[in-house]
């Protein structure tokens, strides 16, 4: 289980709580939600210090859907963090979100500023955490050899573009997530999200491929352990 790190205080308490967790693996990171009050040295220094427990930069990217902290510090402190993760050779959870127009259409402006960036740092490997784009990105994303988290949105998603984006990608290049406490999957919607419900999300994906259960525990286990080098 990746515990991850939202802010310099969160990252903090995810090293401290998986160094007594057997199993758990802390990942560090400033989420572009708290940019504006966090500094990029700290995790730098964090790293420095726990480097044999610490197995990524996370969670980190854009937002433009809030907007709580201004883009351009946004796109600043994720390039900061690149550079820490390709410095220190760890990969990467990103947070990736659209704005969203009134007719309910995305934007289309986070991904151009993110492949941008991207682009400076070709070596880095990483998971789209909570994918939720369009089709266009989710294969840019594979092109470039990135994961994709998919959790509890996938099993409850009435949209029937988005069901068939999931049920297509190939079961190599998917990790499972909970994104706790938030997006609690199907049929616990209501409930606080918990990591246990993580297989819900398993379930799903074998019903929805028609294969067994163990196959996508077989296969996604093998990828976290790839990308994390666990």
């Amino acid at each position: 289980m990746m515990c991850v790190g939202t802010d310099v205080r969160s990252s903090r308490e995810s090293v401290v709580f998986c160094e007594t967790h057997e199993g758990t693996y802390p990942v560090v990171g400033i989420h572009p939600h708290e940019a504006k009050d966090n500094n990029s040295e700290e995790i730098r220094q964090l790293i420095a210090t726990r480097r044999e427990r610490i197995v990524g930069v996370g969670e980190i990217g854009l937002d433009y859907f809030y907007d709580h902290s201004p883009r351009d510090l946004q796109q600043r402190v994720l390039r900061e963090q690149l550079t820490i993760a390709r410095e220190y050779g760890l990969p990467v959870s990103f947070h990736v979100r659209d704005a969203v127009r009134s007719d309910g259409s995305l934007a289309g402006e986070v991904f151009a500023d993110f492949w941008r960036i991207i682009d400076d740092f070709p070596d880095i490997k990483g998971v789209l955490h909570s994918f939720t784009d369009s089709q266009a990105n989710l294969t840019e994303a594979l092109r470039r050899g990135f994961f994709i988290g998919i959790n509890g949105i996938a099993t409850f998603t009435k949209d029937k573009v988005q069901q068939a984006m999931y049920a297509g990608i190939d079961v190599s290049r998917i990790l499972l997530e909970t994104d706790a406490p938030f997006l609690t999957p199907a049929p616990f919607r209501g409930k606080m999200n918990s990591p246990a419900y993580v297989g819900r999300v398993a379930e799903h994906l074998a019903e929805q491929r028609h294969v067994s259960l163990e196959s996508i525990v077989d296969a996604t286990t093998h990828n976290a352990k790839e990308l994390f080098g666990i």
